[in-house]
Formats: C-alpha cells, structure tokens, sequence
C-alpha cells in the first residue's frame, strides 16, 4: 500500500523541481505562443503555452522519481500524467503556471508555479514560486514557513507589513477597488497563486480574491498558498471575515489575506462593496 510523503521530506525533495519549472517559465517568457485548449469556456481557462507543459513536465519527472504512490491533479494533460495511480493516500496538486494568459502572457502582473500535497482534503505541504519575484515559499502545517530568496537557502517568514500594494483579482469589480483607493491602498492585479501570499510579498500588504457562480468558487489550486500564509503568521479568511476552510471540498466565495487585522478589515470593507459582483478566477 502507498504510503504518505513525509511532509518535510517532500519539501526538500520537490523544491529543486520547483526552482527548475519556474526557471522554464522564466526562461521562455515573451518567446511562446498562446495554443488555446479546446472545450475550456473562456480564455483564461483554455490558455496554453510550450512554457506550461514544459514546467509540469519538470515537476512530474521530479514526483514519480521520489514519490511514485501519489496520485495527482495536474493543470495540463503531458506524458508523465498518465505514469501515476488513480488513487492514493496523498494528493498533490499542480499548477505549472498559474495565471497563463493575463500574468505570464500578457504580463499584468505576477504569475506563479504551484505544488500542495493534500491528505485527507486537507493540504499539509505546500510549495509557490514566483518566477519573475526570484521567490520560493514553502510550508508544512503546523511548523511554520519559509521563502528562498533568489536561490538561496530557507529563512522564516513573516508577513512583510512595508509598502501598500495589495494584490487583487485582474476583474475585480469597481467598488471593491474604488474601497481599497478609499482607504490608502495601491491595487495591482495578479494571478491567484500570487494573491494567496500576497502579504509575504516585500512592500505588498494584502491579497484579495473573489470568485463568483456555483460550485467550489476559489479553486483547489488557488489554495495551495493559503496554506503557506497561514504558517507565516498572516490572517487568512473568507468573504465574512472567518478562517479561510482548510477542507478542500469546502466551497469559498473569496480568498482574503493580510498581515493585521486593520488591513483584513479594509479587505472585507471592499468585498462588501463588490456587493457578490465578482467574477470566477482559477
């Protein structure tokens, strides 16, 4: 019977993988075309660059060499998918680049490469770099977290608290933003993976991301870096201002992240203003 990674072990194991997939995106920024994927409704779903299957494809060839009994959910359909069981104790979940056609393609703003391992729906390890930021966060619930910097080793990590960017959904409506404006902030779109550790970001102070419609609403892959952020000692809530659900099949409206409270008040003042406007991001 498979058993579940070590969840340390995994870090270590899976952050050279991490570091080698966003120097794939890094590299190949500017240099691919868009190859939308068919059946995908809108735009931001279906994009779909070389840069995508080439930085999973580094992360799977990682997993299966070191961690052959999890089973996956993988962004993209490449060769080594197909390579891992069906079912097992742990999930990992990846996000080769997360933000596709509005952050890496048409550059609004900060893009991200994503692993979570989840057992029992729950994620207890969980990885995000942000390729053009030369950044790598990683944690494992309940023993804090840690960022790279520029490929150097882990240092702890806590909410930056300087600057006064937040960083919101690239849609977000009008009057949630006019409310930020209102209350001090600079706002500045990025992908969800980016909005997740948003507050451990140096000079961003917040994150705040909306989702709209039936279903799950924030996605399982745009949680993978809640988890970081709530082990780096910022606040980490839903739309009504309570603990964001640690439970993966747990439908979430909004993702609101913030290293204090003043600032977590000022991100659930503009979710009030968006009035349940807002659009479904991944």
């Amino acid at each position: 019977m498979a058993k579940v990674p070590d969840y340390e072990d995994f870090l270590r194991g899976l952050a050279p993988a991490l570091r080698a997939s966003a120097a794939i995106a890094r590299a190949l920024e500017g240099r691919v075309a868009n190859r939308p994927k068919r059946g995908e409704i809108t735009a931001v779903k279906a994009a779909l660059t070389v840069a995508d299957t080439a930085s999973q494809e580094a992360i799977l060839v990682s997993l299966l060499s070191q961690f052959p009994g999890v089973s996956i959910a993988a962004e993209e359909d490449t060769p080594s998918v197909r390579d891992f069981p069906e079912a097992a104790p742990a999930l990992v979940v990846i996000d080769p680049i997360d933000g596709t056609l509005r952050f890496y393609l048409e550059g609004l703003g900060p893009y991200a490469v994503m692993v979570g391992l989840a057992v029992e729906h729950e994620y207890r390890a969980a990885l995000v770099a942000l390729p053009r930021e030369e950044l790598l966060f990683e944690a494992v619930r309940g023993a804090g977290a840690r960022v790279s910097r520029g490929g150097g080793d882990p240092e702890p990590v806590r909410p930056d608290g300087s600057g006064a960017r937040v960083l919101i959904s690239h849609d977000l409506p009008g009057p949630a933003v006019e409310r930020l404006l209102a209350s001090g902030f600079e706002v500045a779109p990025a992908s969800g993976g980016a909005i997740a550790v948003a507050p451990l970001i140096p000079g961003v102070r917040a994150g705040l991301r909306l989702a709209r419609g039936d279903g799950l609403g924030v996605s399982i892959r745009g949680r993978i870096g809640a988890l970081i952020s709530a082990e780096a000692g910022a606040l980490v809530a839903g739309a009504d201002g309570e603990p964001f659900p640690t439970g993966l099949d747990v439908p979430a409206p909004a993702l609101l992240v913030a290293g204090d409270e003043a600032d977590l008040a000022a991100l659930r003042g503009a979710v009030e203003a968006a009035g349940g406007a807002a659009s479904h991001i991944r």
